[in-house]
């Protein structure tokens, strides 16, 4: 479960942000909507620990994670948190395999070749498994993304605004692979977007 309680965060100390209490239970799938400039991003990099607050708690599988050191929130992050943005951020010199192979390793993991040839699998990626990042179409570099943000087998899926730089096809493909891979993985699935084409494939929504 993630949930948070009187939470702020000030971007400067003129500009601060409010968020309504709320609790998302294991497994659910969330949608956060809202315009550009609405804290959208802010709260889910708030809720992954890529932000600090400086107000308030947010409480991961019983983890508070804003008491957390640096080095105790990042390996938190490692363990619980895979990612999925807008841009894949790959690293376009080393192929898909090796990617993925970076996943376990940046959270202190065992590597499994085993999960990263089931995962490849799942995604429809196998035969791209030795493709460099830089041969990938933009929806293959974003299957890739969203295969390295669930290969530590994550409790939460976060993704900031996956499908607004995608035609409706790849915009279809896309919130379809990460629903159902989270639903495989028995992940909470939480995507902040201003789309307002995955409204209708949601039916947990927050409006910002």
């Amino acid at each position: 479960m993630v949930a948070i309680d009187g939470l702020v965060y000030a971007y400067t100390s003129q500009k601060k942000i409010s968020f309504k209490d709320f609790a998302i239970q294991q497994g659910e799938q969330w949608l956060l909507l809202g315009e550009s400039g609405s804290g959208k991003t802010t709260l889910l990099h708030l809720l992954g620990g890529l932000l600090r607050s400086q107000h308030g708690r947010i409480e991961v599988n019983g983890t508070d994670i804003t008491q957390l050191s640096e080095s105790g929130l990042d390996r938190f992050r490692g363990h619980h948190f895979g990612f999925v943005f807008q841009k894949s951020h790959l690293i376009n010199a080393l192929s898909v395999y090796d990617n993925l192979r970076m996943a376990p390793f940046l959270a202190g993991l065992k590597q499994d070749v085993k999960r990263i040839t089931d995962v490849l699998a799942q995604l429809a990626l196998t035969e791209n498994r030795n493709s460099r990042v830089k041969e990938l179409s933009q929806g293959q570099a974003q299957r890739v993304a969203i295969a390295r943000a669930v290969l530590n087998k994550p409790s939460f899926i976060l993704a900031d605004e996956p499908t607004s730089a995608l035609d409706d096809k790849n915009c279809g493909r896309v919130i379809e692979l990460l629903l159902q891979t989270s639903e495989r993985n028995k992940a909470t699935l939480i995507v902040a977007t201003h789309d307002q084409r995955l409204k209708s494939r949601f039916s947990n929504q927050i409006q910002l």
